[in-house]
Order: C-alpha cells, then structure tokens, then sequence
C-alpha cells in the first residue's frame, strides 16, 4: 500500500471525492479499479457506497455524544457487506460503520453479525427437525453470545436458552471432532477459500462412523461432572 493511500486510510476523504467514487460505481466501475484510479484504498471505496446505499449521501453524518448502538438499517447493511465479502475483516466494518455516522465498537459489530447467524439458522433449523417451540438452546460463554443485543434476540422470539456457568467444562463431544477435522484439513494444505471449504466438506463426510462413540460417552461426562462437583475431569 502506497503512503497516500496509508494517509488517506486514516483521514477523512474529502466530500468531492466521495461523490466521484459513487459516481465511478453508479457508471458500473468496480472497487478494484476505483480504488486504483483515484488511489484511495478498496475498503474505503467500499464503505463509500456502503454509506452511499444506505443513506443516499456521501456526506458526513453527526456523531455527536456516545458512540450509538447499530441501528437495525446498520445492522442489515453490514450483514450485506458481510456476505458480499466474506474476506472482510472487523476493523473494515467498523471503518464502514464510522462511515454511516454509527460508530461502534468491535465487539458491537461481532455481537450483531452472531446474532443475524442465529436469525437465519437457528429458527430454521428447529422447525427442519421439527422441534416446535420447545427446545431450549444452548450456547457457552463467548461473549458474542452474552452480548445485549443476542440476549434480546433470544428473549424476543421465545427461545429457552440453557443456563450456562462460567468457566464451565466442556464437555462438548464435537470438540473432539473439531479436533480430528483441523488435523485432516490441515493436512491437505488447502491454498485458498474455496479449496478450504471443499476439502472441509469432503473430510467431515469421511468422518468415521466409530465418532459415534463420543455421543454415546455423553452421559458418563455429566455422571464425572456431578462426581467432580463441578470440578475438572479427564474429559
């Protein structure tokens, strides 16, 4: 990266070019390409016409007082982005963020982009295994899990969540698995994304069917949890 873009990364563009960045894209140009003709850096071209698309202006929105909490319109705006460029990092988002006058922390943008996971597959899978409305959902500590605005999300459509202690042992059998799948993936030497996933999928359908084991090995890792009293055990 040149030494103007690096400049230009950490400033705020000046509105004329703002507008012929929105123009470049309104005639068909490509991030790419824009960022290289007027030497600003693709992620702030993006998060232009991000803020572009989401407000109809390129102009600099207040931010006055507190650093707000992402409005629903941000939140789907960066779930887009998300999903237009699964490659694109937190601090992207975050400039993106800034660039739509909703600044935010890092941890606020992780918490919003869990809790749209949950939205778009946590209620679809329930209703694939026809579980209705009574099936309670369990989760560990992370604290995109614990955040404001995923316990809302649980909260507003009525999911039971299992109470879960912190510093809890894990007893997970799939950790193992997770285990088993990186070894394997690692193995391959998979040289971009799509060959990752790829070869992610084809390991995961070689997974041995002596796996089952692990599920069926469940019940004695709560019977030494209780034991322990809480307390470390060989699992």
């Amino acid at each position: 990266m040149s030494e103007q873009m690096r400049i230009m990364r950490s400033k705020e563009l000046p509105e004329e070019l703002r507008d012929r960045i929105v123009a470049r894209h309104r005639s068909g140009q490509g991030y790419k390409k824009t960022s290289a003709a007027l030497k600003v850096p693709k992620s702030t071209v993006a998060s232009i016409i991000l803020k572009w698309k989401t407000f109809g202006t390129t102009r600099t929105l207040s931010r006055a007082g507190r650093p707000a909490k992402l409005s629903y319109r941000g939140r789907r705006a960066l779930v887009r982005e998300v999903k237009k460029n699964p490659k694109i990092t937190v601090a992207e988002l975050q400039r993106c963020s800034r660039e739509m006058g909703e600044s935010c922390r890092k941890s606020t943008i992780t918490a919003a982009l869990h809790q749209s996971g949950l939205y778009e597959n946590l209620l679809q899978s329930a209703q694939d295994l026809r579980l209705g409305q009574r099936f309670t959902f369990q989760q560990d500590n992370d604290p995109k899990h614990t955040a404001k605005i995923t316990k809302e999300w649980l909260h507003n459509n009525s999911v039971t969540v299992l109470e879960w202690p912190s510093r809890s042992p894990d007893l997970n059998p799939i950790e193992h698995l997770w285990r088993d799948l990186k070894m394997a993936v690692h193995q391959r030497l998979p040289s971009n994304l799509t060959e990752l996933e790829r070869i992610c999928k084809e390991e995961w359908q070689r997974i041995p069917k002596s796996s089952e084991k692990l599920v069926a090995s469940f019940p004695k890792r709560l019977m030494a949890v209780l034991d322990q009293k809480g307390a470390s055990t060989k699992y």
